[in-house]
């Protein structure tokens, strides 16, 4: 059971030494996935144990990889990159690239994934980079792809890929403009 707290997490660079309980939080959604009749998302299995998930994590302390935490507890994770790891439609213009994003299922409702696309937007802005990208899942009820839009992404384009699993998945790519001003 989780922990309370009352507080928003908070967000911090992380390392190769977060990547065990950053898996442990994929295993956890994944649970949790399969439990709500989402197989479709992820699969079924554990992901700290699912050869491409471990590739991936072998990539994150090379890319902008943070953790929201609290009383150094991991809720979720950030993984961006300058492009995505698949061959997304070209953006046209310098892009950060959220490749990951979760927050464990114990902190529902409590803004962690919000919190987390919060720096995703402070990290582009600081580059210079005006154009925020991911893709999601977009079966089941569409309910990821509601959130991202509710979260100020625009729905861009949708598309049927090879999942990991060599099986057909749904998803969206999805974009936010950064407004800044430069001085």
């Amino acid at each position: 059971m989780a922990q309370s707290f009352a507080a928003a997490p908070t967000v911090r660079a992380a390392g190769i030494s977060d990547v065990a309980a950053v898996l442990a939080v994929l295993d956890r959604v994944a649970e949790w996935l399969l439990a709500h009749g989402r197989v479709g998302q992820w699969g079924s299995g554990r992901q700290s144990t699912n050869p491409h998930r471990l590739a991936q994590a072998r990539t994150w302390p090379e890319l902008d990889f943070f953790v929201a935490e609290q009383g150094g507890v991991v809720m979720g994770t950030l993984v961006l990159a300058d492009q995505p790891a698949w061959d997304a439609p070209p953006a046209g213009e310098p892009e950060r690239y959220v490749r990951l994003l979760v927050s464990d299922p114990a902190w529902a409702g409590r803004g962690v994934g919000a919190r987390l696309l919060e720096q995703a937007r402070v990290v582009a802005t600081e580059a210079g980079v005006r154009l925020l990208r991911l893709d999601c899942w977009a079966g089941g009820d569409g309910r990821l792809v509601s959130y991202y839009q509710a979260q100020g992404f625009t729905l861009t384009q949708r598309f049927t890929r090879t999942g990991s699993d060599g099986r057909p998945w749904a998803g969206a790519l999805l974009e936010q403009r950064l407004g800044w001003d430069v001085a």
